[in-house]
């Protein structure tokens, strides 16, 4: 059995010849799956540094007690608008990116499911994001209430608000737009053969995400909705004096807000769980266990919403209730860290610079997991919460979890991307200047924040100074480091040693069956599976 003559037109579609069109308009009109992915992972990179750039702004004003650097207002919308472009703009696109280029190749397809929906999901992002951007060159001001954007503080910004929400919107159809693409993609266009329970990990992760997606995108452009409303319209949603509740808007936005967290990670759960197969030289071990945990996140990531409310006076049957829910979401996430040092345990392992980045992901997320466990405490999350113990929290999740394993997935493909290797000591060194200075940063948060010290704040006492002081040195590390990120891709694009098919010795899976650099087209025939192709 081949694919269908309807897989086979909207492969092709206009794209009836085999390579790609020439010029700037190959990458404005393309279809392709390769070219998309490409498109998403450059939008993420500069996305990543401006994102940086806010962030470095931010820690540059914390360096010292008083206001120094950016007045307050600004402050507040740097930390508003850096929130949002590294959620929306750096680890969603990138993760988009990864799975445009490897989920066709991986299930043996000859590209996605919808092509020109494809296009759409990717060139509504730098629309949207220009509008966002735009605002902090309005007379109002960017968004400055937080990335929650909570009412009533975000109700008084001015005229950019309705761009933000405008922005927000189209954010949100691009996401949903590219999810339905992926579900469609992995239910109609795998390989004969290959079930569902043969699939690469990183191709399950991304199906129990893209359905995350799509239950959760709606809810939130809904409480942005309200929010408009409420702004333009005189409603009263969230107006206690015409009869609304400002924390319903709480509750609104955490429903999709937690599923949103494992968004943003259990992508990195399916790139983890190919890498340490590979440089260990052993299967995963329980893939079936993996599956199944993360559907139970997934699924569990539903009824935990307001362990971010714990301050709100709900009833104590409802903190106990979202305290145990929490607790038990461990469980799952407790289960795939046995797996993946089950998997590196006795295996021949050696240290390429993706495997240095999926250590250093699995011993780091695991440390934001266990102060995730700590916040779901609820009469300790009253003292921890709205303090820089939970930034840490978070950031010890994104940045060596989310971020770390998009680092760990261009080193791991990139060979399979050019055709060319990567600078292997530029790549170590990267790994150790990145992790060295990432701790440097986040660690001291932890510190202030059990001292007391408040979040999203431009002024502390005395007390704080000298953790921040180590914490912003941290950052400007962190942050200059990552320009030797950009040098290693440049260098590798533009030449280097050559790449095999295989790239890395045991790797398994039909990515590594075609040639380095992959065709244009991948898989004009089915190919056949077999088991030593799937990654199990």
């Amino acid at each position: 059995m081949s694919y269908s003559d309807a897989g086979h037109d909207a492969h092709h579609g206009d794209h009836d010849h085999h390579g790609p069109a020439p010029g700037l308009m190959r990458w404005v009109t393309t279809t392709n799956h390769k070219d998309i992915g490409t498109l998403y992972l450059w939008f993420s990179l500069i996305m990543f540094f401006i994102g940086g750039g806010m962030a470095l702004i931010i820690r540059a004003e914390l360096w010292s007690p008083g206001i120094s650097v950016v007045d307050p207002m600004f402050f507040n919308s740097m930390t508003t608008m850096h929130a949002i472009v590294m959620i929306f703009g750096v680890v969603m696109p990138a993760f988009v990116g990864l799975a445009n280029w490897m989920i066709p190749m991986m299930l043996g397809a000859p590209d996605m499911a919808l092509p020109r929906l494809n296009n759409w999901s990717f060139w509504i992002m730098p629309f949207a994001f220009t509008i966002m951007l735009s605002t902090l060159f309005m007379d109002s001001g960017g968004p400055a209430g937080g990335w929650t954007m909570y009412p009533p503080l975000v109700l008084q910004m001015g005229d950019s608000f309705a761009f933000v929400i405008f922005a927000i919107h189209f954010l949100g159809i691009s996401s949903v737009m590219g999810s339905i693409n992926i579900v469609a993609t992995i239910f109609n266009m795998r390989a004969p053969g290959m079930t569902l329970m043969q699939m690469p990990m990183f191709v399950w992760t991304w199906l129990i995400t893209a359905f995350l997606l799509i239950a959760t995108i709606p809810v939130f452009a809904g409480a942005v909705t309200m929010l408009l409303t409420d702004r333009f319209f005189e409603t009263s949603f969230f107006s206690a004096a015409g009869g609304g509740d400002p924390v319903m808007y709480q509750h609104i936005f955490w429903f999709f807000g937690h599923p949103e967290v494992y968004i943003l990670i259990l992508p990195a759960f399916g790139i983890i769980s190919h890498i340490l197969p590979t440089f260990s030289r052993k299967q995963l071990f329980g893939y079936d266990s993996m599956v199944y945990a993360t559907a139970s996140i997934a699924f569990l990531s539903f009824i935990v919403w307001a362990h971010h409310m714990f301050t709100t006076g709900m009833p104590l049957a409802g903190e106990l209730f979202f305290m145990f829910s929490t607790m038990m979401i461990s469980v799952p996430t407790g289960v795939k860290v046995f797996n993946w040092v089950s998997t590196m345990w006795r295996g021949s392992m050696t240290f390429e610079t993706p495997m240095l980045f999926a250590i250093g992901f699995v011993i780091m997320f695991t440390i934001g997991g266990l102060s995730g466990l700590m916040l779901a405490i609820t009469p300790a999350d009253i003292q921890y919460h709205d303090t820089y113990f939970v930034v840490a929290h978070f950031h010890y999740v994104l940045v060596p979890g989310a971020i770390y394993s998009i680092m760990a997935a261009t080193y791991f493909w990139i060979p399979k991307w050019t055709g060319n290797m990567y600078d292997e000591k530029l790549g170590k060194l990267h790994f150790w200047i990145s992790t060295i200075f990432v701790n440097v940063l986040f660690f001291p948060m932890h510190f202030v924040g059990l001292a007391g010290m408040p979040r999203r704040i431009p002024d502390y006492s005395l007390q704080f100074a000298d953790w921040n002081m180590i914490a912003t040195i941290g950052a400007f590390g962190f942050g200059f480091s990552q320009l030797m990120f950009v040098y290693i891709i440049f260098k590798c694009i533009k030449g280097g040693e050559k790449a095999t098919g295989e790239v890395w010795e045991g790797a398994r899976g039909l990515e590594w069956t075609v040639d380095s650099p992959a065709p244009y087209h991948t898989f004009e025939e089915s190919p056949t599976i077999t088991p030593s192709t799937i990654t199990r």
